[in-house]
């Protein structure tokens, strides 16, 4: 099934945010092969240029290695995996913080809506 992608912003762009979720939360672990650009271009329903720019983006960045002979990999640094995971995970709060504020929400109703909410996600796990 393709990728969801807005409208409203660059592809190769959605591509990377995606890709980096991906690598932080272990679907690609450290060290890991990734799909070729045009196997993930074919899962993701976009053109292969556009997946090359992504990997070309990710590669500036530090979280994917070019190995000429075996494609690319996930970096083996998991701090820099961690930095990252910690970098998004705050931009999401922040994000939400702000979203929040905007509805009228004070410190403390936002902090009793997350422990409602996190309880209710409890809830909802199934038993491991």
């Amino acid at each position: 099934m393709a990728w969801e992608l807005e409208a409203d912003r660059p592809i190769y762009a959605q591509l990377v945010e995606r890709i980096q979720m991906q690598i932080v939360s272990g679907y690609y672990p450290a060290g890991g092969k990734l799909p070729s650009v045009r196997e993930l271009a074919a899962i993701a329903a976009v053109n292969p240029n556009t997946m090359q720019k992504a990997f070309a983006e990710l590669e500036r960045n530090g979280l994917i290695v070019t190995q000429r002979t075996n494609g690319r990999n996930v970096t083996e640094d998991t701090e820099l995996i961690e930095t990252v995971r910690r970098n998004l995970a705050g931009e999401l709060l922040q994000t939400f913080f702000s979203k929040m504020k905007e509805l009228g929400y004070t410190r403390e109703q936002i902090r009793e809506l997350t422990d409602k909410g996190l309880a209710q996600a409890d809830e909802n796990e199934p038993a491991g």
